[in-house]
C-alpha cells in the first residue's frame, strides 16, 4: 500500500523510480583553542579558506551560467557576498584573536549567531538566506577541518529520485537530470534557490512534504508529481499504472509539441480559449512558445532582484522585457510589476521584520513607497510596448487609488520618454491582479480604472481562507474549490463581462482539469499556467463542452461545501477527462 504525501508543486513533471535519500549537514567541530603564538596562523587559515571558497563559488557560478543561464548563476551571489560581509568576517576574526578559537570553531560560532538573528526576524524569506548560509557554512567547515569537499552527491550511477530534508544551491547545481529523475524534500518552496535551479534543469520536484524523509529511508520506490505537489512512496500497482499512463501521455505530447501547438484551443462546441504561459525567466519564453502558448499571461519580474545588493538598471530590465515581447509578436504579454515582500525580498531593500509579512509591506505597496525602484521598471516596460502587445499587471491591489497613482506615474514617465525621443506605444493596457477578497468585492469599482483583470487564484485562496499556502501542514485546508472562492471567481467574471474587460486566471487552479472546467463554466476563457502544463490543458479544453461547464458551474455555485463543489464539477465533466491522477487533492474524491 503506497503512502501519499501532499506538498507544494515546485518543478513540473512526473518521475517514477527508486528512492535515493540524501543526508547532508554541518560537520561536528572540535572545541579546541589555539596557543597565543598560533593565533595569526589561524587567521591565515581562515583567510585561505575564504579565498578558496570564493574561488569555488565563482567556478560554480560560471559553470551554472554556461549550463543554465546568467539569471540562474546569480543564485550564488548571496554566498559570495557573505564572504565579504564585515558582519561575517570581523566577528570571526575577533573570536580567533580574543577567544583563541580555531578558525573552524570561530566561523561556526559566528554563523550560528547570524542564524539565530535571522530567524528572529520572522520573515519567511529568511529561510532562503538560512539555506544559503548553511550551504556556505558546510563548505567552509569541510575546508577548515580538512574534510573532503562538501557538495558532491554520493551516487552509484543508477537513476533515482532524490529525497532529502532540504537541498542547497550547490547540491542542486551539480545534479544531472539523466540521473536525478525527481526531487522530494521536507523543506523548500517554489522560490527557494535550489528550486529555481531544479526547474531550470527540468527535474520534477515537490517540497513541503512533512515527515516524508524518515519514511523515504525505508522505501524502495517513489512517484514524484511536480505538477500537483505529490509524493507516493512504494506506490501500489494502481498508482503505477495511473502515473505510467499519464507520463507516457505527457511524453508523447512533448515529442510532438509542434503538432499539439498547432491545434486550436477550442472546446467541443466551439468556444475559443486563450491559453497563455506563466514564466519566471525571459529564457522560458522560447519553451513556452514551443508548448503552444498564445502569449504570456504572467511574466514574474522578481528575477531582476534575485541575489543582488543593488537595484536593477532600467536598460537591463528593458532588454529582458523586449526579449519576451519579441518572442510573441502577435500575442499579449502580461508583465507583472515587482511583487516583493511576503516570501520575496531583495537584500538592497532592507525590508523590516514583520509579524505577518504576507499581510505586510509587499507588492504594489512597496513599489509605491520606493519610487526609485518602481519608476525605472515602469520606464522599461513602457519602452517594451514599442515591440508588441504589453499589458502591465499590478499585484496585490486593494484600492482604486493604487491604480490611479500608477496611472499618474506612467503618465509622467511617458512624458519623460517623449522628451527624450524614446519610442513607446501609448495604447498599452493597465490592469490588476485580483488576489484578495477586497479586490474581488470591489471589482466593479476597480473595473472603472482597469483595462483587464487577472485573477491570481493562489493568493486569492490563501487570503480568503486565511490559510498559508506554503504551510504543508495546512494543505488540507487550502482548497480552491471552497464555495467562498467559487463565488468570488463568479463575481469577478460577471463584473468583467459587464465592464467589457478581459478576465483571465493565472494561478495554479487553471492547471487543474477540474479547475479549468470550473473557470470555463464561469465564462473565464483566458487561462495562464506553467508552460509544461499547456499541452495537457489544451487536451482538457478540446475534450469538454462549454455548455456542460456552465451547467456544472451553476451547480457548483449553489453547493454548500468544497466537497459538493468538486462533486458537481466531476459529474459535469464526466468521462471526458481522466481525473484519477488528481484524486485526493483538494477534496476531490472519485470513489
Amino acid at each position: 500500500m503506497g503512502r501519499t504525501y501532499e506538498g507544494l508543486p515546485i518543478s513540473e513533471g512526473i518521475a517514477l523510480g527508486p528512492v535515493r535519500t540524501v543526508r547532508w549537514g554541518v560537520p561536528a567541530v572540535p572545541h579546541l583553542t589555539v596557543a597565543e603564538d598560533g593565533i595569526e596562523a589561524e587567521v591565515e587559515r581562515f583567510d585561505e579558506a575564504c579565498t578558496w571558497a570564493r574561488g569555488r563559488l565563482e567556478e560554480m557560478r560560471e559553470l551554472t551560467a554556461g549550463r543554465l543561464g546568467a539569471m540562474e548563476a546569480r543564485i550564488f551571489e548571496p554566498q559570495l557576498m557573505m564572504l565579504e560581509d564585515v558582519e561575517v568576517v570581523e566577528p570571526t576574526l575577533l573570536y580567533i584573536r580574543e577567544n583563541r578559537l580555531t578558525a573552524a570553531r570561530a566561523f561556526e560560532w559566528r554563523m550560528l549567531e547570524l542564524q539565530v538573528l535571522w530567524i528572529r526576524t520572522s520573515n519567511p524569506m529568511v529561510l532562503d538566506r538560512l539555506n544559503d548560509l548553511e550551504d556556505l557554512l558546510v563548505r567552509m567547515l569541510h575546508r577548515l577541518l580538512g574534510l573532503p569537499e562538501a557538495g558532491d552527491l554520493v551516487w552509484d550511477g543508477k537513476p533515482a529520485i532524490v529525497v532529502a530534508r532540504n537541498l542547497t544551491p550547490s547540491l542542486t547545481a551539480q545534479m544531472d537530470p539523466s540521473r536525478v529523475l525527481g526531487i522530494a524534500t521536507e523543506l523548500g518552496t517554489r522560490t527557494s534557490h535550489w528550486a529555481i535551479l531544479a526547474r531550470s534543469l527540468g527535474i520534477p520536484a515537490v517540497g513541503g512534504l512533512v515527515n516524508a524523509f524518515e519514511e523515504a529511508e525505508r522505501s524502495r520506490e517513489a512517484i514524484v508529481d511536480g505538477r500537483i505537489g505529490r509524493l507516493i512512496l512504494d506506490p501500489a500497482e494502481r498508482d503505477r499504472e495511473i502515473y505510467r499512463e499519464r507520463r507516457v501521455q505527457i511524453l508523447s505530447w512533448e515529442e510532438d509539441l509542434s503538432e499539439v501547438a498547432r491545434l486550436d484551443s477550442v472546446t467541443l462546441d466551439g468556444q475559443p480559449v486563450a491559453l497563455r504561459a506563466n514564466i519566471d525567466l525571459p529564457s522560458e519564453a522560447v519553451r513556452a512558445k514551443e508548448h503552444g502558448a498564445e502569449g504570456i499571461g504572467l511574466f514574474r519580474t522578481e528575477f531582476h532582484v534575485m541575489g543582488r545588493n543593488s537595484m536593477p538598471e532600467e536598460e537591463e530590465q528593458y532588454q529582458a522585457y523586449r526579449q519576451v515581447v519579441c518572442e510573441f509578436p502577435n500575442y499579449a504579454v502580461f508583465i507583472r510589476t515587482f511583487d516583493l515582500g511576503g516570501d520575496k525580498f531583495p537584500m538592497f531593500l532592507h525590508m523590516p521584520a514583520e509579524e505577518n509579512p504576507f499581510l505586510g509591506w509587499r507588492a504594489i505597496r512597496v513599489c509605491l513607497d520606493r519610487l526609485e525602484l518602481f519608476r525605472p521598471q515602469l520606464r522599461a516596460i513602457l519602452r517594451a510596448t514599442a515591440h508588441g502587445d504589453v499589458r502591465i499587471l499590478l499585484p496585490l491591489v486593494n484600492d482604486v487609488e493604487e491604480v490611479v497613482r500608477v496611472r499618474e506615474l506612467l503618465s509622467e514617465e511617458e512624458e519623460s520618454l517623449r522628451k527624450a525621443g524614446i519610442p513607446f506605444y501609448s495604447g498599452y493596457k493597465l490592469g490588476c491582479l485580483v488576489e484578495t477578497p477586497a479586490a474581488a468585492l470591489d471589482a466593479a469599482e476597480l473595473a472603472r480604472h482597469c483595462d483587464f483583470f487577472s485573477i491570481g487564484t493562489n493568493d486569492l485562496v490563501q487570503y480568503t481562507l486565511a490559510v498559508d499556502r506554503t504551510n504543508a501542514r495546512l494543505a488540507d485546508l487550502y482548497n480552491p474549490f471552497h464555495p467562498s472562492v467559487v463565488r468570488q471567481l463568479h463575481q469577478v467574471s460577471r463584473v468583467g463581462r459587464a465592464a467589457g474587460i478581459e478576465v483571465s486566471v493565472c494561478g495554479e487552479m487553471a492547471a487543474n482539469p477540474l479547475g479549468a472546467f470550473l473557470l470555463l463554466g464561469l465564462d473565464i476563457t483566458a487561462l495562464s499556467v506553467a508552460w509544461p502544463a499547456l499541452p495537457e490543458l489544451k487536451k482538457v479544453v478540446r475534450s469538454v463542452r462549454i455548455e456542460d461547464a456552465r451547467a456544472a458551474a451553476r451547480k457548483a455555485l449553489a453547493a454548500p461545501t468544497s466537497r459538493d463543489v468538486t462533486r458537481a464539477l466531476a459529474e459535469g465533466i464526466g468521462p471526458a477527462v481522466d481525473l484519477s491522477a488528481f484524486s485526493g487533492r483538494w477534496s476531490l474524491s472519485l470513489s
